[in-house]
């Protein structure tokens, strides 16, 4: 007899994820939760994150998989950019030694990412065997990091997953001022160069929301991420253009 007091599908290496609307609910001790077990391999990765879903666990759990609902997610013409950090983007667009790169350096944004979820915490939610199962899926071509490099220097990054069209953000550090912001500005404005509509942000959190996440019916998530599962996906590379696509962009017609 199970000793939760919800159902929880245990998987195999290789078996099918329930349905998203298994997932444990909102009066549940821990909402979203869909299964555990399986394993972090490329082919099972690539089928989460398509139906929806993603693994989230600490030190001494299993593979948590989660499928939340509702869904925080960013669509990118509502990303926020206030006079400020507008600023900010001129300067560093202006700046020689300032330059966005993409992929350059996944490992490392990714133990970076680690390291900074560990501050204030017992343990990183990025354990090895995450580092391990998300840096082969980058060199599937499933996995891109967004760099922000000042003289030299990596200061701030975020990585994500992409299927198609359908973007998943994951994690991002900063180590200097609004470096990670930089970076999600400059993802912002790939896939608005590339007509990508909506970034995934999983959970709502008030930093998030303050850049113009919102929430988002599962079902409705699940439904945009199948249809731009079947749009050829974009080269992953960062072109200075596409900072027009914030800075100056072209009005919309009447």
């Amino acid at each position: 007899m199970s000793i939760l007091p919800f159902p929880l599908t245990w998987l195999a290496p290789g078996q099918d994820f329930p349905a998203a609307d298994q997932s444990w609910g909102k009066d549940s001790p821990a909402p979203g939760l869909l299964a555990a077990g399986g394993v972090l391999d490329v082919e099972t990765l690539c089928r989460a994150y398509a139906q929806g879903i993603f693994p989230w666990f600490s030190k001494g759990q299993p593979i948590l998989w989660w499928s939340p609902d509702p869904r925080m997610v960013l669509q990118v013409e509502e990303f926020r950019v206030h006079p400020s950090f507008r600023k900010t983007l001129r300067k560093f667009c202006k700046t020689p030694e300032c330059e966005i790169r993409f992929n350059s350096a996944f490992e490392q944004v990714i133990r970076a990412c680690a390291a900074r979820s560990r501050v204030g915490q017992a343990s990183s939610w990025i354990l090895p065997e995450m580092v391990t199962a998300y840096c082969a899926l980058h060199h599937a071509g499933f996995a891109h990091s967004v760099e922000t490099w000042v003289q030299g220097r990596l200061v701030g990054a975020l990585y994500c997953v992409a299927l198609g069209k359908s973007v998943f953000g994951e994690s991002m550090f900063s180590e200097a001022s609004e470096a990670s912001k930089i970076a999600l500005a400059a993802l912002v404005c790939f896939c608005r160069h590339h007509g990508i509509r909506q970034i995934d942000c999983q959970q709502n959190t008030r930093h998030l929301a303050s850049l113009g996440a919102c929430e988002m019916a599962r079902d409705l998530f699940i439904q945009q991420v199948a249809a731009e599962l079947t749009q050829p996906a974009p080269d992953w590379h960062f072109e200075t253009l596409y900072w027009d696509e914030l800075l100056h962009p072209t009005p919309a017609p009447p």
